[in-house]
């Protein structure tokens, strides 16, 4: 997969890569940013927390960096359960929409077979049958 295709995805994915190539790399990613600005004193755990104040610049750079990326999954992924991608609005309703979001696309299975979205993601192409060896030529016995 190139960058590209990771950044804006389409059709269907199954949990186990969103799990693990969107939700956990961008969620570690962010973390880290905090970190760098809290070492960098842009900001501060304790404000952050009492909601004085804002993110510094690099969490705000790398969430405004990674937001398209998780746009893209959270589509491809409500694609895999047969939703539109107008689902993703309901994360805008403040605790519960981003809990419900969360549930939908990280702990729901797919639709197992083909929906208006393609195949599941799973279904691999059809490979060729493997043609069946000639068989060997008869050699003569050996008398030795």
């Amino acid at each position: 997969m190139d960058f590209w295709q990771w950044y804006v995805r389409r059709g269907r994915i199954d949990r186990r890569t969103w799990w693990l190539q969107y939700a956990l790399p961008i969620g570690a990613l962010s973390v880290l940013a905090l970190m760098a600005d809290v070492a960098l004193g842009n900001s501060s755990l304790e404000s952050i927390a009492m909601g004085e104040t804002g993110y510094g610049p690099i969490v705000t750079t790398i969430g405004l960096l990674a937001m398209p990326a998780s746009i893209s999954s959270g589509a491809t992924r409500l694609h895999d359960r047969g939703m539109s991608a107008w689902w993703l609005l309901i994360g805008l309703v403040p605790l519960f929409g981003q809990v419900a979001l969360l549930v939908i696309t990280g702990f729901l299975p797919g639709d197992g077979g083909p929906n208006r979205y393609g195949p599941p993601p799973s279904a691999a192409p059809l490979a060729a049958p493997h043609p069946e060896p000639a068989p060997e030529p008869e050699r003569p016995p050996y008398w030795g």
